[in-house]
């Protein structure tokens, strides 16, 4: 067995793994971050394209890249769009913000290229990963490619490895809390081959049930509609998802949107998550390894980034102090912030989809919120800040 010996070992070479390895390189900590998909089923993993104003600050001023910036489409506002109508949220104007889209795997590449750029040691690939002895001796233990055995033994270890996470489960039941909602509808997503239909994310909710209009390239676009968990994709043409998506975005304005050749068809499922705490002995969470949302408020990403700034932070002092006890405030720090967005994405998801046996009271109930938001200032203004995200702690 090969043995390699570092000062933070990482189980997750996402982007929260690589940003954290990115931001301690810069700290002068080494480390080493380990996963078990290659690098190129991470590229061409779908993910989310909302980054908030901080998340792509970070990417450029950490000198990962400022691709975000030429590459991106600074997106300054979103509408909604109820009962045929659409109704601009205006970032800018009221919180002074705006959003960029950006997709996470191009987020993924220029975090892979910086540190391959750098020198940074990340294995992809790997398999039969293991973690122990996480209170004092972190060690992280996995076979690669060709088989052979290596062990990788650490100051500190990060699990930034997902929901399916390993490292979640070095925490024992009786030290950790398990939040958790399954919600009863889910998301159709589609990429086709066609000009956008706007040139910002549309939120359209219908009686038929929810919609999102985003967009991806010049010629590439993405779009969902709300359906039911159990939805096998295969059994819906281009034709039937098309004229769905045609009728819950129909209105008196005749907006229609741009179709094209459907390239790919998945169903997403909503849950939320949250582990208390995300620190025990040397092992510390990030990401959706310790906590995930449903995806209207474009939070996923944004919260894996949010932690490891903070992270970052916090573990370059434990470092250069000699004192893991300075990690005691991290769990504190991040959970604030996760539980705001739970809190936000929840009450995103739940004013636009339409549940399950609704009755004419419960679609009425949910135009009228809509009807007071867009009406006020104040609505409309907590909207845009939560969107583009929240100041850094």
């Amino acid at each position: 067995m090969s043995a390699t010996r570092t000062t933070v070992g990482i189980v997750g070479a996402g982007p929260a793994g690589l940003m954290l390895s990115h931001l301690l390189a810069r700290a002068g900590v080494d480390s080493v971050a380990v996963d078990h998909r290659t690098r190129a089923e991470i590229e061409t993993t779908h993910r989310a394209g909302i980054l908030e104003r901080d998340s792509v600050r970070l990417l450029v001023d950490a000198g990962v890249s400022g691709r975000v910036l030429t590459d991106g489409h600074e997106h300054r506002g979103i509408d909604l769009r109820f009962g045929g109508e659409s109704h601009r949220i205006d970032f800018q104007g009221l919180a002074g913000a705006s959003t960029w889209l950006y997709p996470q795997t191009a987020v993924f590449v220029d975090l892979a290229d910086a540190r391959a750029r750098d020198g940074g040691d990340v294995r992809f690939g790997v398999r039969d990963t293991a973690v122990a002895d996480v209170l004092d001796r972190p060690v992280i233990r996995y076979t690669d490619a060709d088989g052979a055995a290596h062990e990788i033994r650490c100051d500190y270890l990060v699990g930034a490895d997902g929901s399916r996470s390993i490292c979640r489960h070095a925490f024992p039941e009786p030290e950790r809390r398990w939040y958790f909602r399954e919600y009863p509808y889910a998301w159709f997503g589609i990429l086709c081959q066609a000009p956008p239909s706007a040139a910002e994310l549309i939120y359209a909710r219908s009686g038929r049930g929810f919609a999102l209009i985003s967009q991806r390239t010049a010629t590439v676009q993405r779009m969902y509609l709300q359906c039911d968990p159990a939805t096998d994709p295969t059994g819906w043409p281009d034709e039937r998802i098309w004229a769905e998506l045609q009728a819950r975005l129909a209105g008196p304005d005749g907006f229609r949107l741009s179709e094209g050749p459907i390239i790919e068809k998945t169903v997403l499922p909503f849950r939320s998550f949250v582990q208390e705490p995300m620190r025990r002995g040397r092992l510390v969470l990030a990401g959706d390894a310790a906590h995930t949302v449903p995806p209207t408020g474009a939070k996923g990403l944004n919260l894996a980034l949010a932690d490891v700034r903070v992270l970052a932070e916090v573990l370059e002092r434990a470092v250069h102090r000699r004192d893991p006890a300075l990690l005691d405030d991290y769990s504190a720090r991040a959970l604030a912030r996760v539980w705001r967005a739970q809190h936000f994405s929840y009450w995103m998801t739940t004013m636009l989809h339409t549940p399950p046996g609704a009755d004419p009271f419960d679609l009425r109930r949910q135009e009228g919120e809509l009807a007071a938001l867009v009406a006020s200032e104040a609505g409309r203004r907590y909207l845009a800040e939560g969107y583009t995200g929240w100041p850094a702690p």
